[in-house]
């Protein structure tokens, strides 16, 4: 018997101070800790485990999305115009292996993030401006079939997983 489908998180989203600015997103949505209860939740922030301190310099993918940035034809460019792109595609391969080594065959990562967005991300120029696309490490998990979802898609994402038990 395969052990039960993990749920790979933003750690943000649980509440850990790992975004660009020291801060959180915590969501309070009762199906975390349903799915905590159910040992599913398996947290990451992938641009801390690329290397990434906290605090740091925001960042945008300038060039395209996430899939541009692994194809090699877009950057993750800080507003200082440091490029960290390495960092953002470490902290994606990080987040895949702990995925695969959890099972987690779907996740729930912060929506709008360069890292983590699912449907659109900032377009590079700094200027609050989104586009669609996805994030370096959405676009990697779901080249490797693990669903994506952000946090105004859960009960989307719970159907979905109760769909694989």
């Amino acid at each position: 018997m395969s052990p039960v489908p993990g749920v790979l998180v933003s750690a943000c989203l649980l509440g850990e101070a790992v975004r660009y600015d020291g801060g959180h997103l915590l969501s309070t949505h009762p199906l975390f800790k349903h799915w905590q209860a159910e040992g599913r939740i398996v947290a990451v922030c992938p641009e801390v485990a690329g290397g990434l301190p906290i605090p740091r310099a925001p960042a945008e993918t300038r060039g395209g999305d996430g899939h541009a940035v692994w194809a090699g034809s877009a950057h993750v460019i800080t507003r200082d115009g440091e490029n960290v792109t390495d960092a953002f595609l470490a902290g994606a391969e990080h987040a895949l292996r702990l995925a695969r080594r959890r099972n987690c065959r779907m996740a729930v990562l912060a929506a709008k993030s360069p890292s983590c967005g699912n449907r659109e991300i900032y377009d590079g120029s700094f200027g609050g401006q989104l586009v669609a696309g996805q994030g370096t490490a959405a676009a990697h998990l779901e080249a490797a079939g693990i669903r994506v979802f952000n946090q105004y898609e859960l009960e989307a994402a719970d159907r979905y997983l109760r769909s694989l038990t």
